[in-house]
């Protein structure tokens, strides 16, 4: 084993790399090979660390160094100063707003991470996801090892059932549970599936996960298959994650050699391998029927139920499928005991949840937090607040499935239960935060216009339903709302969740009802004064030059319309009837005279 004094940890992730993270990696290769450092000196293309809004991220080793937003051109001054001299730099430090003055933050000690607790996200940005001895230096398959020689099947389905282990894709059934309904079902043949979908707007959990930690979701995945008595499993997951794919082939191939999958796993008798399906990315096949036909080479669409999958599901053999966040917490699990789990979170949602922080918020990235943790926490202390000093207005968690939460419900403990209680829903782990220059008509348009678009039209009432609610949402951003639209709303998503085919078109209205129950007077703002109190709605902004005018001109020469008239250095007027409101004049005036009301 080579030792090294120093390591260099760079993000891989698909965020850094579409940074230039691998312009550094290879920066850092060469220098280190020009300074004679190479037998001293380490490079790791690490996964994820988290805090994507600091990207790209390079952290040095055995300081524990967090360097942020680093550039190619930043890599010889930190062989340098760093690596030859000893002398962290400075300028390249990530700075904490609440710790300005240290010098060498380390991860650790960022606000960022204090409250979270990683399982899941346990060796993303820790180790090479493309080398299986490092994933194996972090107790890497002793999971497996333990339940092949120490646990018979109805042991590993006991222990998660007490650990209280919830779906983490989004409906937050027991896993234990499903584990033990596939179990039960006899058959020549199971399957374990892995759903790698994420097709949630502004979700990355699963595909970070994939891409940092590959060897967590096949070690669970096989231990999965020895609980239910499966022995192949698939891992099913969006051909747009190329890294994710990539690094999942190499861990499978590696497992391979290492008789970690195949026959006879560990002398133990039991066989069990994994296979790679790449989805086109249609939402719909997230929903597991709709992705078994998939695999199976079908279309993706949903089945009825039952039969449930764990009865007949994938080639219409007894199949169990789990989200690959679901997977990453099972090896710490079998290892650490349910009581271990079990004692973090909440008595219902136990464990911790990843989310995918963005939107109006000055730390974007993944955060893994205890089950219980407030939004409030989230947003404020994790998330580092609303930039430019703007006030929060609502937070999206669900995706297209879910709901708007506003202020009022800050506080609210994040678990499965509570969250369904106040019309919005855990989901896969998106987060989008809000502020109050969102308008909420909009944002319940631009989800259901997701959702229009990936419907896959097997049932009426999503393929028809979305549809007509989607007009009527676009009529009223247009200003062209009409008494009685909002209760046309009302009742066409109450149809819709009572009738649609499968989850994503039952839950396809939430957006809409949860905005109408917190945000109803926007709705009615619109419709009745013609008006968008956010100013966001092009169609009803009316443009006003104030007092403050110089009578410059600038804004005159760029109206393409010739709407704004007046004489050089006194105040101009805008010709309403003429204006088509592209906003040209404010960007231009230097005077911020111009005002969108």
């Amino acid at each position: 084993m080579d030792f090294y004094r120093a390591q260099v940890l760079v993000c891989g992730g698909t965020g850094c790399t579409s940074s230039g993270s691998g312009e550094i990696i290879e920066r850092f290769e060469e220098q280190i090979v020009k300074n004679g450092l190479d037998k001293e000196v380490k490079i790791v293309r690490t996964g994820c660390f988290g805090l994507c809004a600091a990207g790209p991220v390079v952290i040095v080793y055995p300081e524990g160094t967090f360097y942020s937003r680093v550039r190619a051109e930043d890599v010889d001054e930190i062989v340098s100063e760093h690596l030859i001299k000893g002398r962290i730099v400075q300028h390249l430090v990530y700075k904490d707003k609440n710790h300005e003055e240290e010098h060498n933050m380390a991860l650790e000690n960022i606000e960022f991470y204090k409250k979270q607790k990683r399982i899941a996200l346990r060796n993303c940005g820790v180790i090479d996801p493309e080398n299986i001895d490092e994933y194996i230096a972090f107790d890497g398959y002793q999971a497996l090892s333990k339940v092949l020689t120490e646990m018979k099947p109805e042991d590993v389905i006991k222990t998660v059932l007490d650990s209280g282990l919830r779906g983490r894709g989004g409906a937050g059934f027991p896993t234990g549970m499903k584990w033990k309904f596939a179990a039960a079902s006899k058959a020549d043949q199971k399957y374990m599936v892995c759903n790698a979908d994420e097709g949630d707007p502004g979700a990355f959990m699963d595909r970070s996960v994939l891409e940092g930690d590959p060897h967590a979701v096949i070690e669970a995945m096989t231990i999965g298959g020895y609980a239910i008595g499966a022995s192949e499993g698939y891992v099913y997951v969006r051909a747009e994650y190329p890294i994710a794919v990539k690094r999942l082939e190499i861990a499978i191939g590696q497992a391979r050699e290492y008789g970690l999958l195949g026959k006879n796993i560990l002398g133990s008798g039991f066989d069990f391998d994994v296979f790679v399906r790449l989805g086109a990315g249609a939402f719909v096949c997230g929903e597991e029927t709709a992705l078994m036909a998939s695999i199976e080479g079908q279309r993706g669409e949903p089945r009825p139920k039952p039969p449930f999958p764990a009865i007949k599901g994938l080639f219409e053999a007894p199949t169990n499928i789990n989200n690959v966040e679901t997977f990453a917490n099972i090896p710490q699990i079998i290892l650490k005991g349910a009581d271990w789990f079990k004692s973090i979170g909440t008595e219902k949602s136990s464990g911790t949840k990843v989310f995918a922080l963005g939107g109006k918020i000055n730390n974007t990235g993944l955060v893994e937090i205890p089950m219980g943790t407030t939004l409030r926490e989230i947003i404020f202390d994790i998330g580092g607040g609303i930039p430019n000093g703007k006030k929060f207005k609502a937070v999206q968690t669900g995706g297209p499935s879910g709901g708007c939460i506003p202020t009022e419900h800050l506080d609210i403990p994040i678990e499965y239960d509570t969250l369904t209680q106040i019309g919005s829903m855990m989901g896969s782990g998106g987060m989008i935060v809000m502020d109050e220059d969102n308008c909420m008509v909009d944002i319940a348009r631009f989800f259901l216009d997701f959702t229009v678009d990936e419907s896959c039209g097997k049932c009426t009432p999503c393929r028809i339903g979305t549809r007509r609610m989607l007009e009527i949402l676009e009529r009223i951003v247009k200003g062209q709302g009409k008494e009685g639209d909002i209760e046309k709303l009302e009742a066409l998503a109450k149809n819709i969740k009572a009738t649609a085919l499968c989850g994503l078109g039952q839950t396809a209205p939430n957006p809409v009802l949860s905005t109408l129950k917190y945000f109803r007077g926007e709705y009615e703002a619109h419709i009745k004064e013609k008006r968008c109190p956010a100013h966001h709605c092009q169609a009803l902004l009316n443009y006003t030059i104030t007092d403050k005018c110089r009578g410059c001109t600038a804004c005159v020469k760029v109206c393409p319309v010739t709407a704004i008239s007046g004489v050089v250095k006194e105040k101009h007027v805008i010709d309403a009837t003429k204006c088509i409101k592209c906003g040209s004049c404010v960007e231009k005036c230097r005077f911020g005279a111009i005002e969108k009301r």
